[in-house]
């Protein structure tokens, strides 16, 4: 059985390491991500989205605070800390098809 908190944490950790191509085996060949600043679908689009944020920013830090897993779906709150000083508190709501994930909707707050 898959245990998608754990793929969560994997996501978190790869997310942090700023490893595009890693980053992206991750993910199905149709995913969406949606956040504060917009919306990302398909692959070419979700890979443009995160490399935009790796461009900007020297490090970032996801670390997950609270992790809640329903049917194919993990809410996870989290705290990213961007370049060691600006500090976000995120809800993430992924959900996966099987070992990959298909979507991601970030919340800010």
């Amino acid at each position: 059985m898959i245990n998608l908190k754990d793929l969560a944490i994997q996501y978190f950790l790869t997310f942090s390491s700023k490893n595009l191509t890693n980053l992206m085996t991750l993910f199905t060949d149709n995913p969406t991500l949606r956040d504060w600043n917009g919306l990302a679908e398909g692959r070419t689009d979700v890979e443009s989205a995160n490399k935009n944020i790796f461009d900007n920013v020297d490090t970032i830090t996801v670390t997950p605070l609270s992790l809640h897993e329903d049917g194919n779906t993990v809410a996870a709150e989290i705290e990213v800390l961007i370049n060691g000083t600006e500090k976000l508190l995120v809800v993430d709501v992924i959900t996966f098809e099987g070992d990959r994930i298909a979507s991601i909707r970030a919340y800010k707050g």
